[in-house]
């Protein structure tokens, strides 16, 4: 740009702007106290705008962000701190958030915004076609009774629970399970006697070890540190429970889509260490 083109564009500047950015004096020009206090803010300004466009740039590649994750601890266990260990390794500038929650309470978390991503029981009826989901496993449900109730038998025939106490978790909580619980009951011939309805699994193992009542329960809960507490296998063995992860149907974030991605991956691995014998 040729002498007389940049005085002309400073001089349009000066217009525009209603200061005057330099002084003067013969063929010598300074810039004014107000001209000083402009082009340091304008060197701010370029510097920002060039963040900004590497902060974009990074943000498009998935390697900034942030992710929420909700998650039932005792089922999600085997799998997810290996998986999220491996996630931060590839993309260490996303902020993980964590919620640990009954899948009621990640349709909360999923209605508020709060998580992208669950690790929880299939969606209800009236939520499925909202959301995408990959089934993880499917597990065996199984009696836990305390440890002072002395079983020769590698199985309890459901049947054989008639007369007991049955501790379970509020429906509320998970309804899914809730109702599968009571439905192999009713197939064995007697409507369960609920007791002690909880809000979470470790206070029902705990209702458990204080000999209050026996549960039936997912398999994974066996994940849970119950020392006083004994697992069996129920007879008949033909009902399993599914473990899912769920995502809202919209287009994905791209640190979603690289955690969908690594997700599948592991995919093999996760069913690998969740498998029920």
């Amino acid at each position: 740009m040729s002498q007389p083109s940049i005085s002309e564009a400073v001089s349009d500047l000066e217009r525009e702007l209603g200061i005057k950015l330099f002084s003067r004096e013969g063929r010598v020009a300074r810039l004014t106290p107000e001209g000083q206090v402009f082009y340091e803010e304008a060197i701010k300004t370029l510097a920002q705008a060039e963040r900004s466009i590497a902060t974009a740039q990074r943000a498009a590649k998935g390697e900034i962000g942030s992710l929420g994750i909700g998650f039932i601890g005792f089922a999600a266990y085997p799998f997810l701190s290996g998986l999220l260990r491996k996630y931060k390794t590839r993309y260490p500038g996303v902020a993980l958030r964590l919620e640990e929650n009954v899948p009621s309470g990640q349709d909360i978390a999923f209605d508020r915004g709060e998580i992208d991503i669950g690790f929880t029981r299939p969606p209800s009826a009236d939520r499925r076609s909202s959301y995408e989901s990959r089934l993880l496993f499917r597990e065996p449900l199984v009696v836990a009774l305390p440890k002072t109730r002395k079983v020769k038998a590698k199985r309890i025939r459901i049947a054989d629970l008639a007369g007991e106490r049955i501790v379970t978790f509020r429906r509320a909580s998970s309804p899914e399970v809730f109702d599968t619980i009571v439905r192999v009951c009713n197939d064995s011939g007697f409507s369960p006697r609920l007791h002690n309805e909880l809000n979470n699994m470790h206070s029902v193992l705990s209702t458990v070890e204080a000999e209050e009542g026996v549960a039936i329960v997912s398999a994974s809960a066996r994940n849970l540190r119950a020392d006083n507490v004994s697992f069996f296998r129920l007879q008949p063995d033909d009902v399993r429970i599914d473990f899912v992860a769920v995502w809202q149907k919209k287009e994905p974030s791209i640190a979603l889509k690289a955690f969908l991605e690594l997700l599948d991956e592991e995919l093999p691995t996760i069913r690998k260490k969740t498998r029920f014998p």
